[in-house]
């Protein structure tokens, strides 16, 4: 028995690159509106109550909508955008942190933004397991390939190549920070510092912290092998432990990934440490999260269909 999915705003990045990972697979039938009805609220309503699962690649206010329009139906719901993932009724997509189980039995997730994807998988095991205050203010440098910002971003880059480095959220109120609070468990916003680069894909997201000052003054190495002992059974995160390397790359031609790669770095000493992750923006941060969520919803095995 086929699983049918509809993918609301099937034309913009995320959708286009789930619709892609989806083509192909016997598992599901792709319920798919042409140019005209994508945009016709009956069709949608129609595409929506017709899904056993439906895949949200839409603006906020339009994810709430499609909720509305699902309403009566017993399709159950990924939301690709940012407009859930505080709410009351949602599962918050990130197995590896709230638990398959909750996702698997859930009619409502939730997927997580592609920056707090890398600061949560940092942040949230080590402040669980008190080697980090949840009371520390947090601050968080981050830098993606444009096609994080969708289509519109994508054009301009695209139509101007003198760009090289675009930072933003300079009103210090960006769309991310309720979810990285809630998510991490902590009592302050985080001070966040979003960029863009040049590059179509790709992100990397650190979280500086001067251990030294924390009344437990753990150690660097504390916190590398914490995560690694969180992550031990997680296929599509990797805590590097031993791997010594003086720089991290983005690169122009990156190729799709759906992992999620973890480092502490820190000083002789260790009370200063660098937490780096490093992942695809369309890949664990939007498309390969919602496949590994659909999956497991399904029942499938979580990593089916990932590029890894």
């Amino acid at each position: 028995m086929t699983t049918r999915i509809f993918i609301d705003g099937a034309a913009g990045t995320t959708g286009l690159e789930i619709r892609d990972r989806l083509q192909g697979r016997e598992e599901f039938e792709l319920l798919v509106l042409d140019d005209a009805q994508r945009k016709d609220e009956t069709a949608r309503r129609e595409a929506l109550h017709e899904a056993d699962i439906a895949i949200l690649c839409l603006p906020d206010d339009a994810a709430r909508e499609a909720v509305k329009l699902a309403e009566g139906s017993n399709t159950r719901i990924i939301d690709a955008s940012s407009a859930h993932r505080v709410a009351d009724g949602w599962t918050y997509g990130f197995p590896e942190l709230i638990g398959h189980e909750k996702i698997a039995e859930a009619r409502f997730v939730s997927n997580p933004g592609c920056y707090p994807t890398g600061f949560l998988a940092l942040v949230a095991p080590l402040v669980r397991a008190g080697l980090l205050p949840a009371d520390w203010p947090y601050t968080v440098n981050a830098v993606s390939g444009f096609s994080g910002g969708g289509n519109a971003l994508i054009e301009r880059f695209n139509s101007h190549p003198d760009i090289a480095f675009r930072t933003y959220g300079l009103d210090l109120d960006h769309k991310h920070l309720p979810e990285m609070k809630r998510h991490a468990g902590l009592e302050h916003p985080v001070l966040f510092a979003p960029s863009v680069v040049p590059a179509h894909r790709g992100m990397i997201v650190e979280v500086p912290l001067h251990l030294g000052a924390m009344a437990a003054r753990p150690h660097s190495d504390s916190l590398r092998q914490a995560l690694g002992q969180f992550y031990a059974e997680a296929p599509v995160v990797k805590v590097v432990q031993d791997e010594a390397v003086s720089e991290l790359l983005l690169h122009n031609d990156a190729q799709p990934h759906d992992g999620l790669e973890l480092r502490v770095f820190g000083n002789e000493g260790g009370w200063n440490a660098r937490l780096i992750a490093r992942l695809d923006n369309l890949g664990k941060g939007a498309s390969g999260a919602a496949i590994q969520n659909l999956n497991i919803m399904c029942g499938l095995p979580e990593t089916t269909g990932l590029r890894l």
